[in-house]
C-alpha cells in the first residue's frame, strides 16, 4: 500500500511546493493533473518546496483518466468542502490498495459533475461556519497526517 496526493489542476505554485514537502515527509507520491496554473520550474514552487523538490516523487498527467489507468485498483478519496463524509469517519488502517487523495483546484474545486457517482468517497474537513474552505496545503497535511497517525506513522521517526 502506498500513499498518494493528487492535485487536480492546481493553480497556486506555493501551495504545490508546500504539498510537495509534505509528500516527501510522508513518503507519498505527488500527482499533478494538467493544466497547471504555473510551471513546475516556477521559482515559487521551488521556494515553497525549498531544496526538497528534486527528491519528491512527482508525476504529471494530461487528464485524470491517465491516473485512473495507472492505478486501476487504487482506493480514491476526493477532498471537497461539500458533502457529509468527514475524513475522521474513515478507517485507513487495513488498506491493501494504494490510497489516492484527490484535491480540487484552489479557486473552484472540481468541475460540475466530476464527483457524480463518487459521493461515498468525498471527504471533508471539519470547519467553523465563518470559513468557506481551508488552504489547500493545510488541508492536504491534515488528511495525510491523519492517515499516517492511524497507520502508526510507518517508516517515520
Amino acid at each position: 500500500m502506498s500513499l498518494h496526493v493528487v492535485l487536480y489542476q492546481p493553480e497556486i505554485p506555493a501551495n504545490t511546493g508546500n504539498i510537495a514537502r509534505t509528500c516527501l515527509s510522508a513518503n507519498a507520491t505527488l500527482h499533478l493533473i494538467r493544466p497547471l496554473g504555473f510551471s513546475t520550474d516556477d521559482k515559487m514552487v521551488r521556494r515553497a518546496g525549498l531544496d526538497y523538490w528534486p527528491y519528491v516523487d512527482v508525476r504529471e498527467y494530461d487528464a485524470i483518466e491517465e491516473l485512473y489507468r495507472s492505478y486501476p485498483d487504487g482506493s480514491y478519496y476526493y477532498i471537497e468542502n461539500v458533502g457529509s463524509n468527514y475524513y475522521t469517519d474513515y478507517d485507513f488502517t487495513d488498506m491493501d490498495q494504494d490510497l489516492l487523495f484527490v484535491f480540487g483546484r484552489e479557486g473552484s474545486g472540481f468541475p460540475a459533475n466530476f464527483l457524480e457517482g463518487k459521493e461515498d468517497r468525498c471527504l471533508r474537513v471539519h470547519m467553523g461556519d465563518m470559513v468557506r474552505s481551508l488552504n489547500l496545503a493545510n488541508t492536504t497535511a491534515i488528511i495525510i497526517y491523519e492517515v499516517l497517525r492511524q497507520q502508526g506513522f510507518p517508516g517515520m521517526r
